[in-house]
């Protein structure tokens, strides 16, 4: 069987005719109608302001700025996720400050968010902003997140690069702090090939976000600067993928899920496999099929399986490692970090495509009972 890849590409088939448009209409550039009428739609989605970007880290980069952070400044920011999420604080000149997970939903804990500002209430040393992160498709516990931040004074911004389409209470992933960022990178739920996109309630902050994308040049004929920019905007081309791909975002999250729940109902019976917690409060998009295996019970590692799916020519990844963790980040300040130390050790990332046959993920599922020594019985999964 041809490798089996974590999270790939899904094309829906509609993208080429948006694309063959901006060609022969000749916006190839970063202007045109597709790069229009791909906000529109992400607005229509989220009910907020957008702008479209050349990444999800540059969205979290215009963001956190247009937020107000700057050099000397502190960023609180979860720290199980990917380095994208806080490189951006560095950027800028600001230090991260990394907070735990909560067991719950794998995302930042309210009650350590309390804990940390409390603490740097008293010191006088309260952080700028936020940013919060949906992993793997779920939102965090924002109710709480939120009525904590406007206590103390702290801008939210929402990473939810990985949970585009999920939902908080019937309320859409990245509208629901002061900004919100989407990754549309080639292993996301859709893609441009690679993109981002910035959301906000607020339309000024969508506003200079979108003037330093395009080296934040002032009005006129002249090349005049006033502030600095970034060559940060997405093309028209990108864009026509993206309108092609948003049209089955839907589609794609239901496909997510299926896969997801598939696994889970294969390994029920299996001690030593747990099921990424699905949170009762919003629509978990899946992004990715997450477990965590408990070595003791399997008696197998967690390590030792990613190896031998490898083997089999399947790719499976751990959860993301904490930032309080990474080398790069050695020394910044954390409050807890157990729950995301635990969860990094024993967490696995199974192959998640939506475009994933049933034969395929048997054959993942098969091969994962077989390395652990669990007999192999006969598996029905319902057709695509």
């Amino acid at each position: 069987m041809k490798r089996i890849l974590l999270s790939v590409p899904h094309m829906s088939g509609e993208e080429e005719a948006w694309v063959h448009e901006a060609f022969a209409s000749n916006w190839l550039s970063t202007t045109g109608p597709n790069l229009d009428a791909f906000e529109r739609a992400i607005e229509q989605r989220t009910g907020v302001p957008a702008v479209a970007l050349s990444s999800g880290t540059a969205a979290i980069h215009l963001g956190l700025r247009a937020l107000g952070v700057g050099p000397g400044d502190r960023v609180f920011c979860s720290t199980l996720t990917f380095v994208a999420s806080c490189n951006p604080i560095r950027y800028l000149g600001a230090e991260p400050v990394f907070l735990d997970s909560e067991r719950s939903s794998w995302n930042l804990d309210p009650n350590v968010l309390e804990d940390a500002l409390r603490r740097c209430a008293n010191r006088g040393r309260l952080p700028r902003a936020l940013v919060v992160v949906h992993l793997y498709g779920q939102c965090a516990d924002m109710d709480p997140i939120l009525s904590l931040c406007r206590q103390y004074g702290v801008r939210v911004l929402e990473d939810a690069a990985e949970a585009l389409g999920a939902t908080y209470k019937g309320r859409p992933a990245g509208a629901l702090g002061d900004a919100g960022v989407f990754s549309f990178n080639g292993n996301k739920i859709i893609t441009t090939t690679g993109g981002g996109m910035l959301v906000s309630p607020h339309a000024e902050l969508i506003d200079r976000a979108r003037f330093w994308s395009q080296q934040a040049r002032d009005a006129g004929k002249a090349y005049q600067h006033s502030e600095t920019g970034y060559n940060y905007r997405m093309s028209n081309v990108l864009a026509g993928i993206g309108l092609g791909q948003l049209a089955v975002l839907d589609i794609r999250i239901q496909q997510r899920r299926a896969i997801a729940f598939r696994y889970r109902d294969a390994f029920a019976n299996s001690p030593g496999i747990t099921f990424m917690p699905q949170a009762p409060y919003g629509l978990h998009t899946n992004w990715l099929s997450c477990f965590l295996i408990d070595q003791r019970e399997l008696g197998f590692s967690r390590d030792a399986l990613i190896h031998k799916l490898d083997e089999a020519n399947i790719e499976a990844r751990p959860v993301w490692k904490p930032m309080h963790l990474q080398p790069l980040y050695a020394g910044c300040e954390v409050y807890g970090g157990a729950v995301a130390e635990d969860l990094f050790r024993s967490g696995i990332c199974l192959p998640s495509s939506s475009s994933l046959s049933s034969e395929e993920q048997l054959y993942v599922i098969d091969t994962f009972r077989t390395a652990v020594g669990t007999a192999v019985a006969t598996t029905t999964i319902a057709a695509d």
